[in-house]
Order: structure tokens, then C-alpha cells, then sequence
């Protein structure tokens, strides 16, 4: 029997039935009209960022990056809760101009920027973290044409990356970012040119529970914004610090240590060199303020035996839930946290595996855990689907369709 991840805090059962923000899933299946559905708290979402702020140092703002999550209603709240956003297209441009976010917050980073998309920024007032020089002599040539002031920061491909992260966007050769060597002859054109000087975006990897590393990856982001700015003589507005916060996501792993990670921060903001002193500085987060928040629910529509095991089939699968079947960036697949939420913290009675209706093997949710028995009707739960579920999975796979989605 393999084990399942780790539940996150918060979650509890009401009358034996899983329940978000004090209200069974069972009802708030009823009140959409039905199954798969994502599930997120406003409550754990607000607590995560409450808890952030009360372990980082003042001075750091705190990013928001929207492919995580873009259900509206997200937007909407974490536009009262956090100082920015970061996007990666002018798809989340749009996203986040229909829910209401102030533009001004906006940054946009990502390798493949097409015009309509620097024009679209450009016209916004989003900045623009720039990952090559010929963007920004695109960016500036359709700044002349539209009569803009284009916002330019440099996104660096640093020369270190991030112990331990599950996905490495720095070092090396990377299509991510300017290397950092040819940096300081890039800022000081930027800052002859007519455009506004933003500074630094450098982001070193994701996913990661390891908070030494991550500190000592603050660290060495520092220096090089520092050594960046003494080279190109130029001031540095503002420092994305990149992000790279984890959540336990399969058995074994811990929370992260966000306050040891506070506390290595604010020591290093005490000691900054005169080149960063009136600097703005960020992180930029996805999955850790919106990925423990999010359940995902599919309905058991068939319970059948093959050659002795138990499989759940659900009317949910890998189109909505894409890294919970193990085909999102895992190399040896585990098991993400899951229960019966209609049995929710009863007694493991059986082995089986949970899947979803595609016709495809890889369609798996969890494969040979220990669950209550579930029949025909009953509510499944993955949990930790806030991040990279709705907004990353391919919803039109065979037709499917995508997932309904809530916030309560």
C-alpha cells in the first residue's frame, strides 16, 4: 500500500464530510450544480499571506503571480492582499484587467513576448521584464510608434540556481533572461534611451522546502543585483528576488521554514552595499499563497475489481489535475494528499486506486493508497489543487471540458 501526501492544515470534517471555510463540499457541489469541481478558501488564502507578511521583513513587497491561479475571484482577492502581480502573457494581462487589478501593480516577464503583447503592455503601463536585447529594441521601436514611455527592467539568467528546486529557471544555458555577464552594457543603454528604468527581475528556481537553500539563494541574488548595478553604474529602482517557495506536496515532504527564511532576509537588508540602499525589493509567489487553499472534487461514478484491486473511477481525471497524475514535471510518480471527502477521517478499510474517465493509463489521481470504502456517488478530494490545476491542466483533452470552479 503506498502512502498518500501530507493533508494540509486547515481542512476538517463536519458530520464525516470534508468541509471548506465551515461548509461541507457536499453543499457547495450542490450549490454549482455538480462535479469536478475546484474548491478554494478565501480564509487559507488570507491566512497564508498574513503569515508571510508576519515573517518577512517590512520592507519586502509581496507578488502575486497569477499563472498559478487565474480564477477571477482570486484575482479580485489577492489584489486586496498582496503589493503586485507578475503574469507571463497578454492572455493574464487581459485576466487581470477584467478582474479589476491596477495595471500599475503589473510586471511582465516571459521569453516568447509577441508585439501585440508589448503593445498591450506598453499602452497598460506594465513593466516589462525584458529577457533579450532585441526585445527591447522591439519594445522601444513600438514605444516611438505608439508615443509610450515603455517601463523596462532586465530579467538576468543568473549564474547560480536554487539547491534543490523542482524546476531550475537560472544558471546556465537557460531561455529565460539575459546572462548576467552581458547585463550592465544592456542597463546602461535602457537607461540613455527614453524609457523608465525599473531594475532587476532575478528568479532562480521554484518549488522548493529547503529554507536554507533558499535563504543562501536570496543571498547570492542579492550580491549579483549589487555587483550588476556597481558595473553598470546605473541605480536600481527595484529587485524582484524571484520566489521559489514550496508546499509539501507527497509523503515525506515538510513545510517550509518561512521563518528562518525571514530572518536571513531582514540580516541582509541590514548590510546592503550603497548601490541597493533606496532599492524596492519583492517576491514573486504562486504555488505557496494559493496551492494548499484549492480542493479538487470529482464524484466516484464506477467502483470495479480488476485482478483483485479496487479502482475508483471518477467523472474527474488529469485534464483538470495534470501534476496530481504524475505527468507535470515528476520523474517517479507519487502520490498526492487525497481522501473520501464523504467519508472524510474515517478508518483506511481498503486499498485502491482513484482515476479519472479518460481513456488513457496515465489518467491515475492516486494509485494503491489506503482510503475508506468509497461506492458509487461518494466525493473524492485532491488536495493542494489551488496551483497548476484549473490554470495548467489540459481541460480539453477528449473533449472533456474544463473543471467548475468556486471560492468561498
Amino acid at each position: 500500500m503506498k502512502t498518500l501526501g501530507p493533508i494540509p492544515d486547515g481542512y476538517v470534517g463536519i458530520d464525516g464530510v470534508l468541509a471548506v471555510d465551515g461548509v461541507p463540499v457536499t453543499d457547495l457541489v450542490e450549490r454549482v450544480g455538480g462535479t469536478p469541481l475546484f474548491v478554494y478558501s478565501s480564509e487559507l488564502l488570507k491566512n497564508r499571506v498574513g503569515q508571510l507578511r508576519a515573517a518577512m521583513p517590512q520592507r519586502l513587497a509581496l507578488h502575486y503571480a497569477i499563472k498559478a491561479n487565474s480564477f477571477s475571484p482570486i484575482l479580485k482577492l489577492m489584489s486586496q492582499l498582496v503589493d503586485g502581480f507578475d503574469i507571463a502573457s497578454g492572455g493574464e494581462l487581459d485576466m487581470a484587467g477584467k478582474a479589476g487589478v491596477n495595471s500599475a501593480m503589473i510586471s511582465f516577464a516571459g521569453p516568447g513576448k509577441q508585439d501585440w503583447e508589448l503593445e498591450s503592455a506598453l499602452s497598460a503601463g506594465v513593466t516589462l521584464n525584458v529577457e533579450s536585447e532585441a526585445e527591447v529594441s522591439r519594445a522601444m521601436a513600438i514605444a516611438d510608434r505608439s508615443g509610450q514611455t515603455p517601463r523596462l527592467a532586465i530579467r538576468v539568467n543568473p549564474d547560480f540556481d536554487l539547491k534543490g528546486s523542482g524546476m531550475k529557471m537560472g544558471g546556465g544555458a537557460k531561455p529565460f533572461g539575459i546572462d548576467a555577464e552581458r547585463v550592465p552594457a544592456l542597463a546602461r543603454n535602457i537607461l540613455e534611451s527614453d524609457a523608465e528604468w525599473r531594475g532587476f527581475h532575478i528568479f532562480a528556481g521554484s518549488q522548493a522546502l529547503d529554507a536554507e537553500a533558499i535563504a543562501e539563494t536570496q543571498k547570492q541574488t542579492l550580491q549579483l543585483a549589487a555587483r550588476l548595478a556597481e558595473e553598470a553604474d546605473v541605480p536600481v529602482p527595484h529587485c524582484n528576488l524571484g520566489g521559489g517557495f514550496g508546499i509539501p506536496y507527497f509523503p515525506g515532504d515538510e513545510p517550509l521554514e518561512i521563518g528562518l527564511i525571514g530572518k536571513r532576509l531582514a540580516l541582509q537588508f541590514e548590510s546592503l552595499p550603497p548601490s541597493l540602499s533606496d532599492t524596492q525589493f519583492c517576491i514573486e509567489l504562486g504555488r505557496y499563497l494559493v496551492g494548499e487553499a484549492g480542493v479538487y472534487l470529482a464524484r466516484v461514478v464506477d467502483r470495479k475489481e480488476s485482478h483483485g484491486h479496487t479502482f475508483l473511477v471518477t467523472d474527474g481525471g488529469l485534464h483538470h489535475q495534470l501534476a496530481a497524475s504524475g505527468n507535470f514535471g515528476t520523474v517517479v510518480r507519487r502520490n498526492y494528499p487525497a481522501a473520501i471527502a464523504t467519508r472524510f477521517a474515517a478508518p483506511v478499510e481498503e486499498e485502491a486506486s482513484i482515476v479519472g474517465c479518460l481513456c488513457t493509463p496515465l489518467d491515475r489521481l492516486a494509485d494503491n493508497a489506503g482510503f475508506p470504502r468509497a461506492d458509487v456517488g461518494d466525493l473524492i478530494a485532491i488536495f493542494c489543487a489551488g496551483a497548476y490545476g484549473a490554470s495548467a491542466s489540459p481541460a480539453a483533452f477528449l473533449g472533456q471540458g474544463p473543471a467548475k470552479e468556486i471560492l468561498v
